[in-house]
């Protein structure tokens, strides 16, 4: 090890003050983009799946039933959700797994709906029904038609 004297010219100095504004830069770059990525990240990481960030799209006419999680008759909302006589239902989902939304008579049928994809309008056959997530069966609910908020009778293998 060589001793440097002051006022000599010393590289190694000059060399390590270098690596230490570029170690300082790449760190306040890093919690820069870390503190950023925490203020638009995941929508569900507060574990609130019920609470989209994005709106749920509307159609007039259409009445929208937010697939929201796997919780039961939570997983829905509205559930039980209430059309007036002849209105259209839509399935949006806000979760962030695939869902399949059907009838527990089968008249209606989504398909798969992937994160943030809607069905199609679907009508509902004049008394409602309940359904359920062909993928995740714990998923039930139902549709009333007219202007009941009380849920349908429940009937079928779907049923508690």
């Amino acid at each position: 090890m060589r001793l440097v004297s002051i006022g000599e010219n010393n590289n190694n100095d000059t060399e390590g003050r270098t690596d230490m504004r570029v170690f300082v830069t790449v760190s306040t770059v890093v919690a820069l983009g870390l503190s950023v990525g925490a203020c638009t990240g995941n929508p569900y990481s507060n574990g609130n799946s019920g609470n989209p960030s994005t709106p749920t799209p509307s159609i007039s006419g259409v009445t929208t039933i937010n697939v929201v999680a796997i919780n039961g008759a939570q997983s829905f909302s509205p559930n039980p959700a209430a059309l007036p006589a002849g209105q259209m239902v839509v399935w949006h989902n806000v979760d962030n797994v695939t869902h399949r939304v059907v009838l527990n008579d089968r008249s209606v049928d989504t398909g798969n709906l992937a994160p943030g994809a809607s069905s199609p309008p679907m009508a509902i056959a004049a008394a409602g029904g309940q359904y359920h997530c062909s993928i995740h069966p714990v998923m039930v609910g139902s549709v009333n038609q007219g202007t009941s908020n009380l849920p349908a009778p429940c009937e079928g293998a779907y049923c508690n």
